[in-house]
């Protein structure tokens, strides 16, 4: 990117710093701001000299009671909120640039550049256009708690996103900026006067709403204006009209479904969430005909229309009327439902198929009589919303942990006198599950459920299984079985659904995570599909998922990655040796221990032939808001994955070269060895991360509604993914991110041979440069000087101080290692956008860091402190939002 695009963005900063400078002088008197502002100068010289010096910053800090304490870490906070929203609407001048100047150098790969390189390598349109009309993207929304900013805030920064967008028009007149900068003090003044922290743990159903939110009020408006941009990008390059309501995306969630773990997510709630989605799908239909309505008043129409209507000046509103009547009584029969009240008597709509059956009806007779341009208006839009969203707004997946349906199982077996099935060997389960899957009779009677055998966990297993039996498949996925680890364990969920009198069964999806599941996914898949009658099920397509938080947690981000990339290989060759298709679901989150990375590196790092035309993708946590939370950026990211998944199926990288995949071996086996001598192995470590990190403090800070912790004793292994890596993001150590990779570089380039081999993979291979890139862009936020701050404060004891030189020490040589590699003297030289967004937020950060470090030593030492308390909470969402890519 040049300077001048760089320069609105530096603008918008300094408007908004200026603008929380006056709230703060308003509200909170001249005094905080002089204080916040002297803290904030300290910062930004300390970091001038080139490393930290926090002595002035403890000497300014250290003078403060708790209540100022409280408003300086709220400063700061509120800061670090209004640099994303400066940088959310750079992105978005970015967009429109990208769009009006495709050419540009600086910019992602575009469909238009996709489609010229795929003319230019001599793909043909009839193939281009086949792939386009089999192309699936699924995108999953999930809750997993790394979204610290209360909904109540981000209306109020959306609406200070709106009101930088209103003064980037170059034609306002003096009187309209004046008016715009009053709106937008106006909104950070209304900012500051709110709580920042939740008080109230969010519950499932919370979580489902917030995910409602963001289709009614960006992705709603995002999916048409994605697909104008894709026809107008298709027209250009010549290719063939697409149905009028082709939509190559797709919506689902794990919000109200994901069990996993979290004891609040029930059979109950589950069914309150697809009650509620489908209630606001209905909504949000209603609306779109609504405006329908006032639009279509012409009195042409076709032979076929007029004989549903009869003979009608307003034909078009005769048909809609019908629609909205039932549309609302839809939304009134799911109401009734969700209060457990009589529903109305009436008509409504079942499924996707009714609704387009009588839009689909007005748009071809617009298109008969001459009136395309209409159809192809609003009512395309509605068309296309209906094929992404269907009746039931999006499809609920359902996750929960393999061992409680070999429990439920266990339950069952002891009661019918069977035995104990979770004692069974490998192939005794198997044979079991097969002949029941295979008998008519069903296995267990209603008395069973009146049984000691059927416990609250049992119960609620099957009672789970109940809810999908009731709900039609429409508004529900994939049943994913987190830590899937044999074939049994994908039969013994079928069996379940069975039970329950599922007639349209969810597909089964084993989600793989850790090192060994991952190494074993391939040979699990081979099994069944050498059991005819699964094969014979799953003919039409397979899923399989693919864990990256918990593999990386398990070996660290090396070698869950490689696993990961060998594992998807493996499968894709078994899958294509059968003839039926894979999709693989990645269950990537924004960290890179998580798999973040941007679109189209992520999906051109995979195998080749992989993709296939098909992915699904978990989106979590802030980075749905990030990606999904305007209308027009979403509208970009969206197009990014059909571009990307377009290119990796039609022009997948090449295969790695043998003496590549042997450096990853290499790279690998030392990379997991050093990260598990410290995280298994190092017995200071979880004390560590308890002390000298807010691992415990986190619990406090209502994020989600699922606990950290598995079981709350427990040690690493029992901590769940997102806590571990928010912890050691908090203090800018970024541990899960490089531990044991840096040591593997930094042995592999001591010779000579192997420092052109990695450099040749960091040129010529998209998976290893894309490791590279997400190592380059974690250690860049990293701060060896930070972390120490919190070590000092927060602990003397000796074996504690040892192991964070130790891991202070090994980050400065991954550093180094990796200078090395990219021959780069500093870290970002080739971003300098992302540089320049982390230097901006480091004066803001820093106070904010040491004030956190200041408030768990204080806390520590009292039983409460309201105020101190919240002041901390403050510092951890403030953080979390200067770091961005928390979990």
């Amino acid at each position: 990117m040049n300077q001048d695009q760089n320069s609105p963005l530096r603008e918008d900063v300094r408007l908004l710093g200026e603008e929380l400078g006056r709230v703060l002088r308003e509200q909170a008197g001249e005094a905080l701001f002089e204080t916040v502002e002297a803290v904030r100068q300290a910062a930004v010289e300390s970091r001038r000299t080139g490393e930290m010096q926090v002595d002035r910053l403890r000497q300014l800090l250290d003078t403060l009671d708790d209540e100022t304490l409280l408003e300086v870490a709220r400063a700061f906070s509120q800061f670090l909120n209004l640099a994303n929203i400066a940088e959310q609407r750079q992105r978005e001048r970015l967009h429109r640039q990208h769009q009006r100047f495709s050419g540009d150098p600086d910019s992602d790969q575009s469909l238009r550049q996709v489609l010229a390189e795929l003319k230019n390598t001599g793909i043909t349109q009839r193939e281009i256009h086949t792939t386009l009309q089999e192309l699936s993207v699924e995108l999953v929304l999930t809750a997993h708690p790394t979204e610290v900013t209360r909904r109540t805030l981000i209306r109020k920064y959306d609406r200070v996103a709106d009101l930088l967008a209103a003064l980037d028009r170059p034609d306002l007149t003096p009187t309209e900026i004046q008016e715009l900068r009053r709106h937008l003090h106006e909104q950070i003044l209304s900012a500051w006067n709110t709580d920042e922290i939740r008080r109230a743990r969010p519950t499932p159903v919370d979580e489902a709403k917030w995910g409602f939110a963001t289709i009614e009020q960006s992705l709603w408006q995002a999916v048409p204006q994605a697909m104008r941009t894709i026809d107008e990008e298709l027209a250009l390059a010549g290719l063939a009209f697409m149905p009028v309501d082709w939509v190559p995306i797709s919506l689902a969630s794990w919000m109200g479904g994901d069990r996993d773990g979290n004891p609040n997510v029930t059979a109950a709630v589950t069914r309150e969430v697809l009650l509620l989605a489908r209630w606001m799908a209905a909504d949000l239909y209603l609306r779109d005909v609504e405006n329908l309505l006032a639009d279509l008043s012409m009195h042409k129409a076709s032979t076929e229309l007029l004989a549903h209507t009869g003979p009608s000046h307003e034909p078009y509103r005769l048909v809609l009327r019908r629609v909205r009547n039932r549309l609302r009584t839809t939304r009134a029969q799911v109401e009734a439902r969700l209060k457990r009240r009589p529903q109305p008597a009436g008509e409504g709509f079942d499924n996707s198929r009714q609704l387009f059956e009588a839009l689909s009806l007005i748009d071809r007779s617009l298109r008969s009589v001459g009136l395309s341009a209409i159809a192809d208006g609003q009512l395309r839009d509605t068309l296309r919303r209906l094929n992404c969203f269907g009746i039931t707004l999006l499809r609920l997946d359902i996750r929960q942990e393999s061992t409680r349906h070999t429990d439920a199982l266990d339950a069952l077996t002891r009661y019918l006198g069977l035995g104990n099935y979770a004692n069974w060997e490998e192939d005794r389960k198997v044979q079991f599950l097969l002949c029941e899957l295979d008998n008519r009779r069903p296995l267990v009677d209603e008395a069973f459920y009146h049984t000691d055998f059927c416990d609250e966990g049992v119960r609620e297993v099957l009672d789970t299984c109940k809810v999908i039996a009731e709900q039609g498949p429409e508004g529900l996925g994939a049943y994913v079985i987190s830590m899937a680890k044999m074939p049994s364990d994908v039969l013994a969920v079928m069996l379940l659904q069975k039970i329950a009198n599922v007639h349209r069964p969810m597909r089964v999806v084993p989600l793989f995570e850790t090192l060994d599941d991952l190494n074993n996914a391939a040979a699990t898949m081979a099994t069944l599909l050498n059991i005819a009658p699964y094969k014979q099920r799953v003919l039409k397509g397979q899923e399989v998922m693919i864990g990256y938080s918990d593999s990386a947690k398990d070996a660290g981000f090396l070698g869950a990655a490689w696993a990961q990339f060998r594992a998807q290989e493996a499968l894709s060759g078994i899958f294509r040796n059968h003839g039926i298709p894979l999709t693989l679901f990645h269950g990537r989150g924004g960290s890179i221990s998580r798999g973040g990375s941007p679109t189209r590196t992520a999906l051109l790092s995979q195998p080749p032939g992989s993709v296939a035309g098909r992915i699904r993708v978990t989106e979590q946590g802030e980075m749905i808001r990030f990606k999904y939370g305007r209308p027009s950026v979403a509208a970009y990211n969206l197009e990014q994955y059909v571009a990307a998944t377009l290119e990796a199926t039609l022009m997948p990288p090449a295969e790695p070269r043998p003496e590549w995949r042997g450096q990853m071996d290499r790279l690998t086996e030392g990379s997991v060895r050093s990260y598990r001598e410290v995280v298994r192995d190092d017995p200071a470590l979880v004390a560590y991360l308890r002390t000298v990190t807010p691992e415990t403090e986190l619990s406090r800070l209502a994020l989600g509604s699922r606990p950290a912790r598995r079981k709350p004793d427990g040690g690493v292994e029992t901590l769940r993914a997102i806590p571990w890596v928010f912890a050691w993001t908090q203090i800018r150590l970024m541990l899960p991110a490089w531990l044991g990779t840096g040591t593997a570089l930094e042995n592999a380039l001591k010779h000579a041979d192997e420092i052109d081999l990695l450099r040749t993979m960091n040129r010529q291979w998209p998976f290893f440069q894309g490791v590279v890139d997400m190592l380059e862009m974690v250690l860049a936020k990293s701060d060896i000087r930070v972390a120490c701050w919190y070590e000092e404060r927060l602990t003397q004891e000796a074996a504690l101080v040892r192991l964070g030189g130790k891991l202070r020490q090994r980050l400065s040589r991954t550093v180094r290692a990796l200078q090395q590699l990219t021959g780069r003297e500093s870290l970002l030289d080739n971003n300098p956008v992302m540089r320049w967004s982390i230097r901006v937020r480091d004066p803001y950060t820093d106070p904010l860091h040491l004030l956190q470090a200041e408030l768990m030593a204080r806390l520590r030492d009292r039983e409460s402190d309201p105020v101190l308390e919240s002041a901390l909470m403050v510092t951890i969402a403030g953080i979390a939002a200067g770091m961005r890519n928390t979990g």
